[in-house]
């Protein structure tokens, strides 16, 4: 029996927002699918050159009052990247909460607007520590 990775799929209440935080992270749509009869949309994304490791987001056009208030029925998505402070400096100035800072020059969580967890982590070997990152407080869940 063989088995393969395929995607990680969340359900989300406003697409072009949620689609907005993911491209903010550097990933951009691979593939949609909007399907008419069901009522809803598949979109597809993930970061160049991982494409064989994509994010479902799942849309329902009328609503989706069975979606979980934390969406944390699944755990986290995470991503490694090459400067974890810049990405956070990123997000930040795009108005995204960084719920878990990097203190460690090494770890970091933020939350999509739908609730999603996101665990960033840096590439190789943690930074050094870095203000305000090594004295910032948690906020919130993550």
């Amino acid at each position: 029996m063989s088995l393969k990775y395929l995607h990680t799929m969340v359900r989300v209440k406003d697409l072009d927002k949620t689609k907005a935080f993911f491209e903010l992270l550097g990933m951009q749509e691979i593939r949609r699918h909007d399907n008419e009869g069901g009522r809803f949309s598949l979109v597809f994304m993930a970061a160049p050159g991982d494409e064989d490791c994509p994010i479902e987001m799942t849309y329902n056009w009328d609503g989706d009052d069975g979606l979980p208030s934390d969406s944390r029925h699944f755990g986290h998505l995470a991503y490694r990247t090459s400067n974890i402070y810049d990405l956070c400096q990123h997000l930040m100035d795009n108005g995204v909460t960084i719920n878990r800072p990097p203190r460690d020059g090494h770890m970091a969580f933020v939350r999509s607007p739908d609730n999603i967890s996101i665990e960033l982590l840096q590439e190789g070997d943690s930074l050094p520590l870095q203000e305000p990152w090594a004295s910032m407080e948690n906020t919130g869940h993550w």
